[in-house]
């Protein structure tokens, strides 16, 4: 409090008889009460601090926020709860004639990031005081959690960024489909006219070029039909299934490629794994997604095991590969789209499988070891769980 106050309280004292003094103290006393109050109920923190740093004053609002209790911390430091604050500059009081001398107020913002006692994003209103305010140089500092609003500064960014996949792959399916169903229609024909063509030995390297130029357009059609999935998602038509059947469907149709690349399957299945609500098209693709990036993880051979785990809540199928594994750095970036590590990936296939998961109301946990394997574990709600919950709420 200024020392000008004082002065002024002090040279009235004496003109006052005891009862319009205990009434005045009384009243001042009901004020700071009602002050006390308000600022102990806000949500922003509002501390004061001397111009050294020390804490004079402190709210509920400001310990929650910044991590430090008042009355331990009142008389100390606190400027390691606002670090690289400019203090000097913000105490420092314009000369005469200076735009913000007499009459001018200052405000300074700053958003600032603490980890203690939990990570949050906070921002920062500071306000110089002089003598006039306090006994010496101080800062009125308002402190206001901005957690959530860079949370949904995030959601709406990544939202425009699958708004952008959307319209790019929209763009590419109509602009390459086309000419693309042309190109093999016309590389079949090519195949069947050269069959009349000379003998076999002249004819294989022309057959082989155009076997070449086929299934690279294949491989272009598989891209454009993972953009439209991602595009396009539909929506799951539910269905008691065993998880454990559609397995064995995928399995079936990678058999061939799992012997030409030398890879060793196997199932771990317990006695008894319960029907699972799911679409089975879509989980099938979910399984080949996940089963393909595991291959393409082993181009020199290697072990896949696929094992299945029955809990309280989910039914979890686990596929542990022993391929070259994913950088720690890259685990956070698998299912961005077109984030891709492969030569010839389209950075889309896990998009979807996340896709798909979600919307049957599952879970992904993903765990890798760099040289040494991955473990992509599908995580399915269980059908008894879906009715008791749907009958809980009944």
């Amino acid at each position: 409090m200024a020392s000008g106050f004082f002065d002024r309280l002090v040279s009235r004292v004496g003109k006052l008889d005891p009862g319009s003094l205990q009434a005045q103290m009384m009243r001042l006393a009901q004020e700071r009460g009602f002050l006390e109050t308000i600022f102990q109920s806000i949500q922003e923190g509002v501390l004061v601090i001397d111009n050294e740093g020390r804490l004079l004053y402190a709210n509920r609002a400001a310990e929650r926020l910044a991590g430090f209790d008042a009355a331990r911390t009142r008389g100390r430091s606190v400027l390691r709860f606002l670090r690289e604050w400019d203090w000097e500059h913000l105490l420092d009081q314009p000369e005469e004639g200076e735009a913000g001398a007499e009459g001018w107020a200052r405000l300074v913002t700053r958003e600032i990031e603490v980890t203690y006692p939990e990570h949050r994003f906070l921002s920062v209103y500071a306000v110089p005081l002089d003598e006039r305010e306090l006994a010496s140089k101080g800062v009125l500092v308002f402190l206001r959690d901005v957690t959530r609003d860079r949370q949904q500064e995030a959601s709406a960014l990544e939202s425009e960024r699958s708004n952008a996949v959307k319209l790019l792959a929209a763009g590419v399916a109509h602009e390459i489909g086309n000419p693309l169903n042309a190109l093999n229609i016309h590389l079949q024909l090519l195949a069947r006219e050269l069959r009349g063509v000379g003998g076999e030995e002249e004819r294989r390297p022309l057959e082989e070029l155009v076997e070449v130029a086929r299934s690279e357009v294949e491989r272009l059609d598989a891209i454009i039909t993972q953009f439209l999935r991602a595009i396009r998602p539909s929506k799951p038509v539910l269905a008691p299934e065993q998880p454990t059947a559609v397995l064995e469907e995928t399995l079936r149709l990678l058999r061939t490629e799992f012997q030409n690349r030398r890879i060793a399957v196997s199932v771990d299945i317990p006695e008894a794994v319960p029907s699972v609500q799911l679409d089975r098209s879509q989980i099938k693709q979910v399984f080949f997604n996940v089963i393909k990036n595991a291959l393409e993880a082993m181009p020199d051979g290697g072990a896949l095991k696929v094992v299945f785990g029955v809990g309280d809540a989910f039914v979890d199928i686990a596929f542990v590969d022993t391929g070259q594994g994913i950088a720690p750095e890259e685990l956070g970036r698998v299912f961005e789209p077109y984030h891709t590590t492969k030569a010839k990936g389209s950075g889309l296939g896990l998009m979807v499988v996340q896709r798909i998961v979600e919307e049957h109301g599952g879970e992904i946990e993903l765990s890798s070891k760099r040289g040494e394997g991955t473990c992509f574990k599908i995580r399915l709600p269980r059908s008894e769980r879906r009715v008791r919950m749907l009958g809980k709420g009944a």
